[in-house]
Formats: C-alpha cells, structure tokens, sequence
C-alpha cells in the first residue's frame, strides 16, 4: 500500500427490478457521493445489476447474464474513471453458452479491469437455488493488486468458510471484500432472524480476528418477492459493515434503509496488529494436511 491510512467505503441498495440502466444509475449516485467525500475504494452488493433471480430455477433468467467485458464493466469502468477510485463490482457473467459464473470484477481507477474473482461456493438451498445458474469458480482464491493494495474479494457464500478468507490472507490480501445478497424467510421468527444475523456477522468478524485485516461487507436490502406462488419471499437484512483487523465494528448500515459507508482505515495499526498476534508464525502446518480432505473417518 502506498499510504498510511486509506478511506474505503460501500454501497448498500435495494433492488426493485430488471432494468439494468436504473439500477445502475442508483449505484453511480451513490459511488459520486462517496468519491466526494474523498472515498479511494468502494464495494457494491452481489448482483446489484437486477433482482436476486435465484429464487427459483428459471431458464429464462439467463438471459440477465452478460460477458466480460460488457455493458456493465464498460458502465463501471467508466465510474471508476471518472471519480478515480478502485471500484468492486459484483454480476452474472455469460463465460460461454450455458456456462456461467457469479463474479466480481475490479476497477482501479480506470476503465480497464484490473481483476476478477468467480464465487468458488455456491449455495443451494431453498430460495436461493444458485447451483442451478453458476459454475463454481475455477480462478483459485487469488488477491487481485490495485493501487490501494491487494484486494481479497470473496463473494456472499464465500464468507462462511475460514477457508477462503486464510488463503487470501496467505497470498498476500490487504482486506477482505464480501459483496453479499442474503436475507430473512418471511417465516422465520424475530429470534431466529437475529441468530441468522449474528452468526453471518460474526464469522466474518472472525476472519478479520483469524487472519488481522480488515472486512468490508456490503449486503443488499429490501424485499424482494419470490416468483414462485405462495413462497413468501426474502426480506433482505441490510447491515452492511466495516471491520478492523481485530474485528471491531467502525461501521454497520441499517437493516432497512438504502446507505452509504465510509471509514478511514488506518494501515499502520493493520501492520501493528500482525506482529503483535503473530498467528501466521505459530501455525502448525505440518498437522493440518487433514484440512483437504471432506471429513476425517
């Protein structure tokens, strides 16, 4: 990193339908706010050009998926351009014909991508039935070098294994990015909602602990009602935040309420905190080799 300190920021939004321009231009508007205030680095939600389409199994919304470079990366580079900052974005890419991929592409300071990651864990649960659209990732877990450092960019389902954010930290990563789209069923109760929410804060939390960098966490809000008759929808939960590298809150969004976040990290405390909690050095490597392997018999 070339400096000490570095303002990072984030962009929580809701999504009310397809029109891609529209949506857009929500985000463009708020990326202007946050480059006015002097924001050097700003992460979008998963997925933010349409509604979260993965609701159920629908051939048709293939159809929402776009290649790289297209229109969405000719959009945002140009964002990244003109305000010049480093630039996370999230999309449905089109590969190939009927290959497809949840990916995020980086913009630093220009129109041309300086990276992209594909999401390597891919969910299938009721609701969110991505293993029916995406590939799994075929890119390894790999930081990807801009100006303001190198840059961990992990996507929603991505953020629950300790996994991918150690080897991200191994290869050198910064920060920790978690563009995300995950929400409450309708029917879930107010004390299962909060257990939901305080398990995915905390784990992520924890990878800022386990590997001392910080984690920025943009997560999408509103409702969005489900296609499929009778299913009651996803009440997105928001609560977008940004945490230092032992973890501690230095922002966190509303549940609700389409926002904007902007903190000052500072880098030098980064660097303070790994020598004083040394946990790369005292890793017994020669006894995890177990670790690859799905359960151990």
């Amino acid at each position: 990193m070339t400096s000490e300190t570095l303002k990072i920021g984030l962009v929580q939004q809701a999504v009310e339908g397809n029109d891609k321009s529209v949506n857009w231009q929500k985000s463009a508007d708020k990326i202007a706010q946050l480059a006015a205030d002097g924001c050097e680095c700003i992460l979008l939600q998963e997925l933010h050009s349409t509604l979260y389409f993965c609701q159920q199994e629908d051939t048709d919304a293939f159809d929402l998926a776009e290649p790289i470079p297209g229109p969405a990366t000719e959009f945002f580079g140009e964002l990244a351009e003109k305000y010049n900052v480093v630039l996370v974005t999230s999309l449905f890419e089109k590969r190939g014909s009927g290959l497809y991929h949840n990916t995020a592409v980086v913009f630093d300071r220009s129109r041309e991508i300086a990276g992209k990651y594909r999401k390597m864990h891919i969910p299938d649960d009721p609701g969110f039935y991505e293993k029916f659209y995406f590939t799994p990732g075929d890119m390894g877990f790999e930081p990807i070098q801009t100006s303001v450092g190198k840059l961990g960019v992990l996507v929603c389902w991505d953020q629950w294994y300790p996994e991918a954010a150690r080897l991200m930290a191994m290869r050198g990563a910064d920060i920790l990015f978690y563009p995300t789209a995950i929400g409450w069923d309708k029917n879930d109760t107010e004390e299962e909602r909060q257990r939901q929410f305080g398990a995915w804060q905390t784990i992520q939390r924890a990878h800022a602990v386990a590997n001392s960098v910080p984690v920025v966490v943009a997560n999408r809000t509103g409702f969005e009602a489900s296609p499929v008759e009778n299913d009651p929808g996803i009440q997105f939960w928001g609560q977008s935040f940004i945490a230092g590298p032992q973890g501690e809150l230095l922002a966190q969004a509303d549940a609700n309420e389409e926002q904007v976040l902007m903190v000052e990290l500072d880098l030098a405390r980064t660097e303070q905190v790994k020598r004083i909690w040394p946990y790369f050095r005292d890793r017994r490597i020669d006894a995890y080799g177990d670790l690859t392997k799905r359960w151990r018999d």
